[in-house]
């Protein structure tokens, strides 16, 4: 790719112009496809019509929409006259989407129909698939803004899941630098990605700007759908899959569809969000033979580059801080363990109109990850926990990541979940829920058992749940609030 100054510059065109780019695939079949050119063209188009219909540099539109190809082309497009998009997380409540079109200031909503009644009254709603959309759009060429170094490309929202939720203020420069970074390391030129995580997410946001770089094509679904996932492997030959565990877990449970699908072109699966544990690893290698599998970490606030998995890297590690990225651990129990704190070019520029809340940069500018980690001799990063997560029981700091790594060494635990409740005499009290492998009778007392000989007695759940399959969150990571009221309503009944 040419050394682009705007992010809404990626697309590389050094490659066919005709070649699909983005193969859009509806849950009953359909697809919509743009080339590499249609999608430059469409994204040219709209940044046009964003300036043709008053707005300026700085302004924000939203978009509140499943996965679409022209969710990308918008959101290109915006960025190369320097108006910053802000994807919306469409499972927000609607009062949580209203405050999010209002604290990012967006001057219009660009959504599809299933979302047109979320959009708050007195913003203008401009639908995909109507003829109102087609007027944003005026066909030509534009020259991209030359950004500023504090100029905000795109604001992502975080979850909210601890209060309101936060917009993260993200240059242009930090993620041309990631994908610099990331292209550094595989050649994408030949690569079919498949995207199925929500396009609001860094994680899919990310490995979308990257194809676009790398001249990879995209495989876009509207969601994650298990089934439909398989499909999408089969039909497209898809060589290159993003994914959190819980989607390889419910994967494995479509045993009729997995038997009528060829998932042999699957080259590499990058899983994030959670660590990948020695059970679920094993299953996934099984499950696609020729991939190799990446546990890949990143934040929406430091960037998705932050170790490599080069050399060997351990099951369940994220393997080694990368030489570009400064990282250290911080804490009581540091070098070994601790917080992690990391300095790269990738971290925000700051959260939006935010001031109640305190800066995670530090005075010498590392970002606090709030993400603890260990290391070993070998220089492996482990993933332990996350320090809001982090209850006492009796007295005892219990990390719940500590003690779902210890479950996931079971043979029959596919995935496990550890939640605190209320206790009269240790105050909080660990409970565990449980995805068993395909065709497993583990019980809990076995459960139970296991925790007591592998692990100290205080980490040992009191009390294990079987789930067909975790409960997810929007960004279809383990939703552990949903969890913990479920772990109190089962207390309550039993």
């Amino acid at each position: 790719m040419t050394k682009a100054l705007n992010l809404g510059d990626v697309i590389n065109r050094g490659g066919d112009p005709d070649a699909p780019m983005i193969i859009g695939v509806e849950f009953d079949g359909r697809e919509t496809i743009l080339t590499r050119a249609e999608l430059d063209r469409l994204a040219n188009a709209f940044a046009r019509g964003l300036l043709r219909r008053g707005l300026r540099r700085g302004d924000r539109i939203a978009i509140l929409a499943a996965n679409r190809p022209d969710y990308i082309a918008v959101t290109l497009g915006a960025m190369r006259v320097g108006i910053v998009p802000t994807p919306i997380n469409f499972k927000f409540p609607k009062e949580m989407i209203a405050f999010v079109v209002s604290d990012c200031g967006a001057k219009v909503v660009f959504c599809d129909a299933p979302r047109r009644d979320q959009v708050p009254d007195g913003v203008e709603a401009v639908d995909f698939d109507s003829p109102a959309f087609q007027d944003w759009l005026d066909s030509g060429d534009i020259e991209p803004v030359q950004p500023r170094n504090d100029e905000a490309a795109l604001i992502l929202y975080t979850s909210g899941s601890t209060g309101r939720p936060k917009g993260v203020l993200l240059s242009h420069a930090s993620h041309l630098w990631v994908v610099q970074a990331r292209m550094a390391d595989d050649d994408l030129s030949r690569e079919r990605m498949l995207i199925a995580a929500p396009l609001y997410h860094m994680n899919a946001l990310a490995n979308a700007f990257l194809a676009c770089a790398g001249g990879a094509s995209i495989v876009l679904m509207p969601q994650f759908q298990a089934k439909a996932y398989i499909a999408a492997i089969d039909t497209y030959q898809c060589t290159w899959a993003t994914a959190v565990p819980p989607m390889i877990a419910m994967m494995l449970r479509e045993k009729e569809a997995l038997a009528k699908a060829d998932l042999t072109s699957i080259r590499v699966v990058r899983m994030g969000s959670a660590p990948v544990n020695d059970t679920l690893a094993a299953q996934t290698r099984a499950l696609l033979p020729n991939a190799r599998i990446i546990n890949a970490y990143g934040t929406t606030e430091g960037g998705p580059v932050v170790f490599s998995d080069k050399g060997g890297t351990p099951s369940g590690s994220v393997g080694r801080a990368r030489p570009d990225v400064a990282v250290r651990l911080v804490g009581p129990d540091a070098p070994n363990l601790g917080v992690l704190q990391l300095k790269c070019p990738a971290l925000m520029l700051g959260y939006h109109e935010r001031p109640d809340v305190r800066s995670p940069i530090t005075a010498d500018g590392y970002y606090e990850t709030g993400d603890v980690f260990r290391v070993d001799a070998q220089g492996f990063y482990y993933f332990v926990g996350r320090t809001d997560d982090m209850f006492v029981s009796g007295g005892e700091n219990i990390f719940p990541g500590d003690v779902e790594s210890m479950l996931e060494t079971h043979p029959d635990v596919v995935q496990a979940c550890v939640v605190p409740v209320a206790d009269d005499i240790k105050g909080t009290k660990p409970v565990a829920f449980i995805v068993r492998r395909p065709g497993s009778s583990v019980n809990e007392e076995a459960i139970k058992q296991f925790a007591l000989v592998h692990a100290p007695a205080y980490q040992h759940p009191r009390r294990v749940w079987f789930l067909d399959a975790m409960l997810l969150a929007s960004t279809n990571k383990i939703d552990r609030v949903a969890l913990q009221r479920l772990a109190e309503q089962e207390l309550l009944i039993s």
